[in-house]
């Protein structure tokens, strides 16, 4: 592997707020529920029951393979000397480079509010940025050269800016001295 290409940061992070499992949850409950006493005890589920494939059929898809996908969801964050990179699996199958040193005007360790500035967790468009982030109230904001703002959440900041400073990246306040 190349300089350029060895991982100095890596952190993988995964949503772990219990409210946040609490709603996903619900659904699949419900799910379990309908097709035990439908498919099992043969007594119709609700005031207007499906057919018992219908119910087989969300009993598959939102009682096991909706928890199963939101059980996959993460967050993989790596600082390489030649840039930052993230990959939200699984809508990201690969790295996505977020920015290079040289492309970098500031960046800090900030403490933000994931739903009053961003909306939520996710790949999320606020008022301030673009923020990826699926736990936690700290992360790294970038603000780049060209006037984007982009916040990654993090649960190890002061990793995250030794391994950004060790591979050359200067805000301009650390240019100027």
């Amino acid at each position: 592997m190349t300089e350029y290409g060895q991982v100095i940061f890596r952190e993988i992070q995964r949503f772990k707020q219990w409210w946040i499992w609490i709603l996903v949850l619900i659904g699949p409950v419900f799910s379990w529920y309908g097709a035990y006493q439908q498919l099992i005890l043969k007594k119709p589920f609700g005031n207007n029951p499906t057919s018992d494939t219908g119910m087989f059929i969300i009993f598959i898809v939102v009682g096991i393979l909706f928890p199963l996908f939101f059980l996959s969801i993460k967050l993989i964050t790596e600082v390489r000397f030649d840039g930052v990179y993230i990959k939200y699996f699984p809508f990201h199958l690969s790295f996505r480079k977020i920015t290079s040193p040289h492309e970098v005007k500031v960046y800090e360790s900030h403490t933000y509010s994931a739903i009053k500035d961003y909306g939520g967790y996710g790949i999320r468009f606020g008022k301030k940025g673009k923020a990826y982030n699926v736990s936690g109230n700290r992360g790294i904001q970038f603000e780049l050269l060209n006037g984007k703002k982009i916040l990654i959440g993090t649960q190890k900041p002061e990793d995250f800016l030794r391994a950004m400073t060790l591979c050359g990246f200067m805000s301009q306040s650390q240019a100027k001295e």
